[in-house]
């Protein structure tokens, strides 16, 4: 399966996916809101965004393909950082990428990629099987229509003498507006409620999809909930002659200023780690690392063992 389809799985769990040397998706909750316009109710939902800035692989989407793929994190880096270059290529030949559920991708004339985020599905999970709600309005022309014809077929007779006597007769034209708007407003509320009714048994029928699609989303405890272990089967390979092997530095910060970095390394060294710099990255930032292994087995145990035990924000940088 390509990318875009570990990535639509990861976009249920997550509120960012990276593609490396691409860029990352980002999902924002919406509440539930009113389209005065067309009378809809909309679920509440999640809307998805695009960061061509962000493009430093954090393990995340890499580390779940080659989980589902069942070969090595190396094997399957590479293979995402060339689906990466190719979709940039096709973007380049003024062709527009198109992720099924996603959205649609593209240059502009500045060169900067553009997103358009698919309005067709909803990565909310809370809100899976609930759809928009649309309601008839209440129109009052109709309604005073309904108004005059009752008053012409009520069999009142008012003469010159008694008109003082039954002057209640424009009271009875307001309550026969009050009984039109209750009677009215009584059809409409049911209407709504069977709908919601409706909608709230096939939430309950495919609650337990659902958790099962979230479950073969996750590669990271990153909110604790009972889910699964994912055993990750990786195979080292051997460096061949004139190669460098690569290193994976399992990264606990980036600082503006040199002496905070230093600072944050003498606490990671008192804490018992291996703590180094790693010089300033290609945004002006000083790197620190809790640790650097070749090893790339020893590198994602580490890592999980440093987001469960001092920081979830910890990720995986492999340079060769």
């Amino acid at each position: 399966m390509g990318v875009e389809h570990y990535l639509g799985q990861l976009l249920y769990r997550y509120n960012c996916v990276v593609v490396p040397g691409f860029g990352a998706f980002l999902a924002q909750k919406r509440s539930a809101m009113l389209d005065e316009a067309s009378n809809t109710f909309y679920p509440p939902s999640k809307t998805i965004a695009f960061n061509g800035q962000l493009i430093a692989n954090d393990g995340l989407l890499v580390s779940y393909m080659a989980d589902s793929e069942k070969t090595d994190y190396d094997t399957m880096l590479q293979l995402v950082e060339e689906t990466a270059n190719n979709w940039k290529n096709q973007m380049r030949s003024e062709e527009r990428l198109l992720f099924s559920d996603i959205g649609e991708l593209w240059f502009n004339n500045e060169g900067n990629i553009q997103f358009q985020p698919s309005k067709q599905h909803n990565f909310l999970p809370s809100s899976f099987g609930l759809a928009p709600v649309k309601t008839a309005p209440v129109v009052r022309e109709v309604l005073k229509t309904q108004v005059n014809a009752l008053e012409e077929q009520t069999p009142i007779l008012i003469t010159p003498e008694k008109r003082e006597a039954y002057s209640f007769r424009p009271y009875l034209k307001y309550a026969a507006i009050f009984l039109l708007a209750v009677s009215t407003g009584f059809t409409g509320y049911r209407a709504y409620q069977n709908s919601l009714e409706t909608q709230q048994l096939a939430y309950e029928e495919a609650q337990q999809q659902v958790s099962k699609k979230i479950q073969e989303a996750t590669f990271f405890d990153a909110v604790p909930m009972e889910l699964p272990a994912v055993s990750l089967n990786v195979f080292e390979k051997p460096a061949l002659p004139g190669n460098t092997q690569k290193t994976h530095h399992i990264i606990a910060g980036a600082f503006r200023f040199q002496k905070n970095a230093d600072k944050k390394i003498r606490q990671l060294k008192q804490n018992g780690f291996n703590a180094s710099y790693l010089g300033v990255n290609e945004s002006g930032l000083h790197m620190v690392s809790y640790d650097s292994f070749t090893d790339t087995d020893k590198a994602l145990s580490m890592l999980r063992v440093i987001k469960a035990t001092q920081s979830s924000d910890a990720w995986l940088k492999s340079v060769k």
